[in-house]
């Protein structure tokens, strides 16, 4: 019996958003995560099967082949790194942005004009340490995993890095954007042997996602 291709997806927002392009590929998922315990769940088609996983965690598990694909945002392959992954489609889910924020009234430009050395509390270390580098702009990083905002209100840092979709948040806490550093949105990933191994089952698969979010999804 043919072993089930397994795609790992995230609880949230990349799952929600990916259930309609699954639809459209004929795929149904026969529970819900959100409700349900269960960590592998079934689809409407024998051959696919889905895995619930942290988002952070997705890539790894694609990586070292323990999903055949999966669907992380673009904020956390950065941060994780490409090695044994191909990233064939951007699905175009999940859309936000990484972006700066400081407290409203804090001049973020002229501290980066003057030179001054500023603290940043950021998850995406990696992300954070090359965007400031290329602008020459002197920082420590503090790496938090949440409560973002609340960094520069109590002043452990001058400023944050992190996703901003609609600003609510921001503005809630009085911060505001001061600087964009890239979009961000959700590609599909594939294990480079299981791309060579499975190709029967994972390149119709591809073509499917392809058609579905083309042209602007399809990467060069």
């Amino acid at each position: 019996m043919t072993t089930p291709l397994t795609l790992a997806l995230s609880k949230g927002r990349i799952f929600i958003e990916t259930l309609p392009l699954l639809a459209q590929a004929g795929i149904r998922v026969l529970e819900d995560p959100e409700t349900s315990r269960k960590l592998i769940l079934e689809t409407s088609r024998s051959d696919l099967r889905i895995i619930i996983v942290r988002a952070s965690d997705v890539p790894t598990y694609v990586q070292y082949g323990a999903a055949d694909l999966g669907v992380a945002g673009k904020d956390v392959l950065l941060e994780h790194g490409t090695e044994g992954l191909y990233q064939p489609i951007d699905l175009g889910v999940a859309r936000c942005r990484m972006s700066v924020a400081v407290p409203r009234g804090f001049d973020y430009q002229n501290a980066v004009r003057q030179g001054a050395r500023l603290r940043v509390a950021t998850k995406y270390l990696r992300t954070a340490r090359e965007h400031f580098a290329a602008k020459g702009v002197h920082v420590d990083l503090i790496k938090l995993y949440g409560s973002m905002e609340l960094a520069p209100l109590i002043g452990l840092a001058d400023a944050i890095v992190d996703l901003v979709s609609s600003g609510n948040t921001l503005r809630a806490n009085d911060l505001v954007e001061v600087e964009q550093i890239m979009p961000i949105s959700a590609k599909l990933i594939v294990n480079q042997a299981a791309l060579k191994l499975k190709r029967g089952a994972i390149q119709p698969l591809l073509e499917v996602f392809s058609q579905i979010v083309s042209p602007a999804g399809v990467s060069p």
